[in-house]
């Protein structure tokens, strides 16, 4: 077989960028870039990234978090190094390695889906701290709530319009029935023509929840449609979860609007504790039960908890960092 033929697992290019591949890892990396035009571009643009990502101390062979990333290969012997390096800390490894994963997401659907064999560049957007807006290269809108990331092409020159998501983003698809739309995020694929609709993927858990049109959600081998006012769970434990959804919390981001339509309390209280990073607690199971109808605009989250104690006359307590209801 041909190394042109090979897939080349994301670990073992990390490694190798990084000086940690045994000697037959790097034999192999090699071989693999030398063997077609479109290898070699593929590993320039994934040493692009890595050569840009902000992290410029590197230790692979010691740091927890990189060692899950390459759990198929821990074992293997590491080549030495040329020079001492430090030791990064979990949560920079952590983000080195979602990087290298969005892109590498990317270079995948690019050249796996009849693009041309010009050069391709790409661009990452991280909202960082503040909510961001992006309009893509075929008038696409996105708009990525705090801590999220997007990498794209700087050009759709494909039959696909390929996007890799980290975090939460809410997405205007313009309409091209010739050219899907497609982001990956984790082990999910949602496929789309033209269409609106968030994603969220944090802990583990990825929700997928419609406005307009029809979305495709897959994972492995399994896929559902989602129409407007449904939403799709993904969870690694309980696969795909389809379900109506009245839950319009999920834009507060965009709208700055908490719409509760029927909502029963324990959503609302889960996203009090995203927005305002709080830790309320429903002492009383009874209260899970309770749906409430509102819309707070603005409001404080003292000025949002009064209102639903008022409502359901719930006691609100404050002990310690908690806020119980009860």
């Amino acid at each position: 077989m041909s190394n042109a033929n090979i897939n080349i697992d994301d670990d073992v290019l990390v490694k190798y960028l990084a000086g940690e591949a045994t000697p037959a890892e790097v034999l192999l990396v090699e071989g693999w870039i030398a063997a077609s035009e479109t290898n070699r571009k593929l590993f320039n643009d994934f040493k692009l990234i890595w050569d840009q990502s902000p992290v410029t101390e590197r230790n692979v062979d010691k740091d927890d978090a990189f060692i899950r990333l390459q759990n198929r290969i821990k074992n293997a012997p590491a080549v030495p190094r040329k020079a001492v390096i430090k030791k990064l800390n979990r949560s920079q490894w952590i983000g080195l390695a979602a990087s290298v994963i969005l892109i590498c997401t990317v270079l995948w659907l690019t050249f796996n889906h009849t693009y041309d064999n010009g050069s391709v560049s790409f661009v990452r957007i991280d909202s960082k701290n503040k909510v961001h807006t992006q309009t893509l290269p075929d008038g696409s809108v996105i708009t990525l709530n705090t801590r999220s990331t997007i990498i794209y092409p700087g050009k759709f020159s494909g039959n696909i319009r390929p996007v890799s998501l980290r975090g939460e983003a809410f997405f205007k698809v313009t309409p091209n029935k010739t050219k899907p739309f497609i982001i990956k995020v984790n082990d999910v694929t949602v496929k789309v023509i033209g269409t609106s609709f968030n994603i969220k993927s944090r802990n583990g858990k990825t929700e997928v929840i419609v406005e307009t049109g029809i979305v495709k959600v897959s994972k492995k081998q399994n896929s559902v449609d989602l129409n407007p006012g449904e939403r799709v769970t993904i969870t690694k434990t309980k696969g795909l979860l389809k379900e109506t959804s009245n839950n319009k919390l999920y834009n507060y981001y965009i709208t700055r609007q908490l719409v509760c339509d029927k909502t029963p309390l324990p959503e609302v209280v889960q996203a009090l504790n995203e927005i305002f990073g709080a830790h309320i607690i429903i002492a009383n199971k009874s209260l899970e039960r309770l749906p409430i109808t509102t819309t707070f605009r603005g409001q404080s989250l003292d000025e949002i908890l009064g209102v639903i104690s008022e409502t359901f006359k719930i006691t609100v307590v404050h002990k310690n960092r908690q806020i119980i209801l009860k």
